[in-house]
């Protein structure tokens, strides 16, 4: 018994160093221009590009693989950092400008199915089962992936209002000057 406790030890040992080793001398450094792109993206790891999250987008923008039109809560803002930050031309025409976006689940049509929390990445859905749910909006990353599992259609995305927080005074529009 003794000797199969210190066996375990000894190949934890081996192994955790091995792999402290590669981890730290075989690891693929992320090139510079991908981390200038990674920068860019907003970080909300919302998937809403088709990538599990903003690192792998970043690596496929640097790479060429992916368009820069690529990531929906961006907006037209960022498609123009990133073509000017990748040298590429881009058609803004096909670019849907729309601000942050949270979920919202309608009280009375909601059944507590489940499927549109098991589905969203932050858990900002609150509710168990059979019961109605709820939108934490603060971790609601509007992603929008609870809208397509949900069977009554009880959820909408509305625009992420200004609270005492987050309200900003406007720019002045530009007075005339007196005479």
């Amino acid at each position: 018994m003794i000797a199969a406790i210190f066996f375990l030890l000894i190949m934890g040992l081996l192994l955790g160093g091995g792999l402290g080793f590669a981890s730290k001398h075989l690891a693929v450094e992320a090139g510079a221009l991908e981390k200038e792109v990674e920068a860019l993206l907003p970080g909300s790891q919302c998937g809403q590009c088709g990538y599990p999250g903003c690192a792998p987008a970043a690596a496929a923008l640097a790479k060429g693989e992916a368009a820069v039109t690529l990531c929906p809560p961006g907006g037209k803002a960022l498609v123009e950092e990133l073509a000017a930050l990748l040298g590429v031309s881009v058609d803004l025409s096909g670019v849907e400008e729309r601000g942050p976006r949270v979920a919202f689940v309608h009280d009375g049509l909601c059944i507590g199915c489940t499927k549109c929390f098991k589905r969203c990445p932050t858990d900002a859905i609150i509710g168990g089962p059979k019961m109605m749910h709820s939108v934490f909006a603060d971790a609601c990353t509007g992603c929008e992936k609870c809208i397509e599992v949900c069977p009554t259609e009880c959820i909408e995305m509305r625009p992420v209002l200004p609270t005492l927080q987050t309200w900003y005074w406007p720019n002045p529009a530009q007075l005339p000057k007196a005479a």
